[in-house]
């Protein structure tokens, strides 16, 4: 089982309703395992490796290196070696804490996550020497997935590892989309934006991927390895929109700052002459149509309401539950038993102190603001990497009684959700959904019930 705590999140509440958004969350999850999409996608067939649509022959490859990072990264390595092993000549991967697993001819490394590390420099460093080591004839297997920018953080000449934890740390308080954030993480990068394959050039690569971003952008999702579409101009401009150019190093502001003037600082935008091909194996779209179907299995009328949702993440719970109820109480724009399946990735804004939460456990309590007494309705939200926000927890649940269970346990939920205090509401209530690492990353999956 994926999900850890089904028995404790169903003794309480609303609970058919749990019990149906916990089955749902967990055949979703599986449907998007990455292992089983590279078996898939990749095979051997009389000593012709097989990806896809495109066919490789063995004995006119000289070497074969995988290289990877992120959070959904292990179980493709994994798969890879098993596809492969001993035909890999050479490889690495960089994992978040507590996914390692033993390979015989990858290399694993953990790192810290969302936070850069000195593990992940090293690891990130070693990228740069098996890149290098690469030549016309290889064929090298890149496994980039979300997270690999604080998994990999090799910062560009001038900037320190100490600069990009700053940044970082800024940006992810400031309420900037990823987009934003990785505009900035990109320019300041030796080896994102493109970079990485421009190491790798001559040899030939083959990007596996897992989409952690709206719209599936490749140049944000596998950003070591395919040209990039942001400019210093982006990361000056989402620096100084967040108010946080006086706040970052001056090393971050001359580095950026000369970057706007030296075209040669900029990141590649163009692979002409290269073979690089890509392919996503999972995205939220996926994750989502597998909630959809297996809600519609379980009886419910299932509707995907969005895979593109964004904004601060309490107030999209509000007005999502504004809808919820608008359906229980008069059948539309749908009617009941009824399922709305949403993804996407909201954000939350934090300003000075704070405690301990994450997105989706901020929309589950947002939304459980505006249900208070309404027994047909149970939201679920959470982030599909097993870890919502600097937490533990994957996300929350919640319905009708949450309200007045804080209560009775003398619990402000509003309070706490203004000083973004989430997990310990969800705790206390046990209401958190525990799944460990889930070996993928394809953004947030939200499951509201309505009865």
């Amino acid at each position: 089982m994926i999900i850890k705590n089904r028995d404790e999140l169903c003794s309480h509440g609303n609970i058919e309703g749990r019990k149906s958004i916990l089955d749902i969350l967990e055949h979703a999850l599986e449907a998007v395992d990455s292992y089983k999409a590279v078996k898939k996608l990749v095979h051997i067939d009389d000593e012709k490796l097989i990806v896809d649509n495109l066919k490789f022959d063995l004995s006119k490859i000289e070497n074969i290196y995988v290289l990877g990072a992120g959070k959904a990264t292990m179980p493709i390595g994994m798969a890879l070696e098993d596809i492969l092993g001993e035909r890999i000549r050479d490889g690495l991967i960089i994992v978040k804490k507590g996914q390692k697993r033993r390979l015989k001819r990858i290399k694993v490394i953990e790192a810290s996550h969302p936070i850069p590390d000195e593990a992940g420099l090293e690891g990130a460093k070693e990228l740069v020497k098996i890149a290098k080591n690469a030549k016309k004839g290889d064929l090298v297997f890149s496994a980039i997935t979300g997270g690999s920018s604080a998994l990999a953080p090799l910062p560009a000449k001038g900037i320190s590892l100490e600069d990009k934890i700053e940044v970082t740390d800024l940006l992810l308080k400031s309420g900037a989309v990823i987009q934003e954030i990785n505009a900035v993480r990109k320019h300041l990068s030796a080896i994102k934006g493109g970079r990485l394959a421009k190491l790798i050039h001559p040899a030939e690569i083959v990007n596996l991927t897992v989409s952690d971003v709206i719209g599936d952008p490749l140049d944000y999702i596998t950003d070591l390895t395919v040209p990039d579409t942001s400019t210093f101009e982006d990361a000056v401009f989402a620096l100084k929109k967040y108010g946080l150019w006086e706040k970052v190093s001056n090393s971050v502001r001359t580095h950026l700052e000369k970057g706007l003037t030296d075209p040669s600082l900029e990141t590649p935008k163009d692979f002409t002459g290269m073979k690089v091909h890509t392919f996503i194996i999972s995205n939220n779209e996926a994750v989502c149509e597998a909630a959809k179907n297996r809600a519609e299995e379980l009886g419910f009328n299932s509707i995907i309401l969005s895979t593109m949702i964004e904004g601060e993440s309490r107030e999209a719970g509000i007005v999502l539950a504004g809808i919820a109820k608008e359906i229980e109480k008069n059948g539309r724009p749908f009617k009941p038993p009824c399922a709305l399946i949403s993804g996407g990735e909201t954000t939350v804004t934090i300003e000075g102190e704070h405690g301990e939460g994450g997105r989706n456990q901020e929309f589950v309590l947002g939304f459980s603001l505006k249900i208070d007494g309404n027994k047909n309705i149970t939201v679920s939200a959470i982030d599909t990497d097993g870890t919502d926000g600097p937490t533990d927890i994957a996300g929350g649940i919640a319905d009708g009684y949450t309200l007045k269970r804080a209560r009775e346990k003398d619990i402000d939920v509003y309070e706490n959700l203004m000083k973004h205090n989430t997990s310990h509401v969800l705790r206390t209530l046990k209401d958190t959904i525990y799944t460990e690492p889930t070996g993928t990353n394809v953004m947030n999956l939200r499951v509201i019930i309505i009865t």
